[in-house]
Order: structure tokens, then sequence, then C-alpha cells
């Protein structure tokens, strides 16, 4: 199929392309995945990127991407490998010699530390970023531990903090390794919340401060874009089919 691509997805490829960290936080149905993978061959092209990493949620890892490389015509010169299945099958994943490899989330801290292959890859693309948004996690942990050696990072989601602010201290630290909202989840919290919920020294919930939200977005919005549905889908107008049903007694 021919890629005719709208507006807001060329600026969002181009944004992409412009920053080597990018947050793109767009709703469903804009287009993540064939933004991304415009960008990402046009970086395999000009030889920027040479291997390429997509973590997703499993379904998502095992028809979402490899359906949108086979659907668009601009697209089908990218190789890829699918690593899901038993471990035996992601390890022969890991041994093609292809531009993408996709893996699914749970997977993602065995390829880290019990593959036995080399982490060598030189960009990032976490589809669904929010499944990032635990610091405590063990998939948040091992990518910390690599990140450092991936020169090109892009994190993908509608729903960024769909629990509060507090959600986007994790997804933003595996983006930029703490340039923007710290390094360390104490300091987000010192910087702009509250204790809200207490029982004595034990703090169970926060709350933003005064001006908080407006101060976290605006640390962030040199890598990220936001886009809603409602505001850049062109959809024609709604038809009505009534069709009458008789029902027996």
């Amino acid at each position: 199929m021919q890629y005719k691509p709208h507006e807001y997805q060329q600026y969002a490829t181009q944004f992409i392309l412009d920053h080597p960290v990018a947050a793109i936080l767009l709703d469903m149905g804009l287009g993540k995945s064939v933004i991304t993978l415009t960008a990402i061959k046009q970086l395999i092209q000009e030889g920027k990127v040479h291997r390429v990493l997509v973590v997703a949620p499993l379904r998502v890892a095992k028809q979402t991407w490899p359906d949108e490389i086979e659907k668009w015509n601009h697209l089908k010169s990218l190789t890829y490998s699918v690593v899901t299945g038993p471990k035996i099958q992601r390890i022969k994943a890991l041994q093609q010699d292809v531009d993408i490899y996709i893996i699914n989330r749970e997977n993602l801290k065995w390829l880290i530390e019990f593959s036995g292959m080399n982490f060598d890859y030189d960009m990032l693309v976490i589809d669904e970023l929010s499944s990032f948004k635990s610091y405590r996690s063990q998939r948040f942990k091992a990518l910390k531990r690599v990140r450092p050696l991936i020169k090109r990072v892009v994190g993908l989601t509608g729903t960024p903090s769909s629990n509060g602010l507090m959600d986007l201290w994790a997804e933003f630290r595996v983006l930029d390794m703490g340039k923007r909202l710290g390094r360390f989840i104490s300091y987000y919290r010192t910087n702009y919340f509250d204790p809200d919920k207490r029982n004595m020294y034990q703090v169970f919930t926060y709350k933003p401060k005064p001006g908080a939200e407006q101060s976290i977005y605006r640390a962030i919005d040199d890598i990220t874009i936001s886009m809603k549905s409602q505001d850049y889908l062109d959809l024609p107008p709604l038809t009505m089919n009534k069709v009458p049903v008789k029902m027996s007694n």
C-alpha cells in the first residue's frame, strides 16, 4: 500500500529524526508505528542507525509491527525478526542479521541478562511507554542498566500518565536517563509533590504541588510531542443504519 502521510505524521517522523530522545504521545489510530518505522528507515539509509530493538506488548510485537512493515510499500526493504516464543526460538531470532528485532516486554529482562547475546542495539523503540511507569519493575531495572549503550530512544504511548503525574518519572528516566525529571525518584517527589495520605512517618500517596503539572510539562517539552485523535483525524460524517429486529415472545 502506498503511504500518503498526513501533515501531523510527517511532523512526528521529522521529530524523531531530529531528536535522539523522543517521547511520541499519540492517541490510538494516529499511526505511531508507521511514523516510527518511516523514521527508522531514513536513519538506516543515512547510516545513523544499524540495529533497532522494538519492545512491545506480546500481541503487538507478534502482529502489529510485522504487519506494518509488510503493509507499506516504502517499508518493505526493512528486514525484521520477531523475538518471541520458546527460548530456542528467541535465540534463533536474535541470530538473524536484520534491521529490526521485535521483542515482547516480558522477555526484555531475559534479553539483557540471560540470553547470552551482546546488547549492541543503537536504537530502541518502546511501544507502550506506560508499561515502564513502575521504577520497581524488573523490566525497568534491566533497561536502566543498558540504557547508556543506546544512542537513540523513542517512547510511544497514548496514555503516559493514566494513574497520575507520578507515572512520568520512570518513563522519562528510561528515555533521557534522568536529565529532565531527575535521576532518582526521591528528587522527583521532593521537587514536584507533597505528601498526601500518611501514617506518622510513612507516606502512602503524594499530591502535586501547586503549579507542578505545568513545571513537569515544561521540563520534558523539548523531547515530547502530544496529539489527540479528535484534533487530527478527519472522519467522514456519521451514518446511522437502523435495522429492526423482531424477537420472539
